[in-house]
């Protein structure tokens, strides 16, 4: 999977709706890899920080920080499963195990009230005191049966969100 579209084979394109559990359709693929083609400037295969940051509607998305360490380094493949999860084909379970992904910065398997802080404090910037997220989350961990010295796990947020119409969908332009 070299750095023009020429070069995606079938073979690839079914490898990578596998990987990404058929969340896009191989049309859909082909558009990701040109677009991925367009975003690996130096055509090494992986897609930089730098070359992410490129991207104006991510360089002004609240948790780009946190999406960047998620993102930094991938290749394709990588690429496609990390957008699989805004794909409408995708379960609530690949939702659900996206967003622990966001919220658990040190991959240690385990989200503490201070991480979810963190992220509420990337979504809400100035618009909001310290003391009224710390108020708003504990309520909602509260609501859910967890408290401030809780750590959550990933089937922790399946309870937490399960219960939500969680959208996170983009659409994927095929030319």
């Amino acid at each position: 999977m070299g750095n023009t579209s020429s070069m995606l084979t079938q073979y690839d394109i079914e490898e990578v709706q596998e990987h990404c559990n058929h969340t896009f359709s191989q049309q859909e693929i082909v558009s990701l890899y040109q677009r991925f083609c367009q975003l690996d400037r130096n055509g090494g295969g992986f897609i930089s920080a730098d070359e992410i940051f490129s991207v104006p509607e991510f360089a002004v998305n609240p948790l780009s920080q946190r999406l960047m360490r998620m993102l930094d380094g991938l290749n394709f493949k990588e690429f496609v499963a990390f957008l699989s999860a805004f794909s409408s084909r995708a379960s609530l379970q690949q939702k659900v195990d996206f967003i622990f992904k966001v919220y658990d910065s040190d991959g240690n398997g385990k989200v503490a009230f201070n991480d979810m802080l963190d992220v509420l404090r990337d979504l809400t910037g100035q618009f909001i005191s310290e003391p009224q997220r710390e108020k708003v989350l504990t309520h909602v961990l509260e609501e859910a049966g967890y408290t401030k010295d809780s750590l959550l796990i990933a089937s922790d947020f399946v309870k937490i969100l399960g219960n939500s119409d969680l959208k996170m969908e983009v659409e994927v332009p095929v030319d």
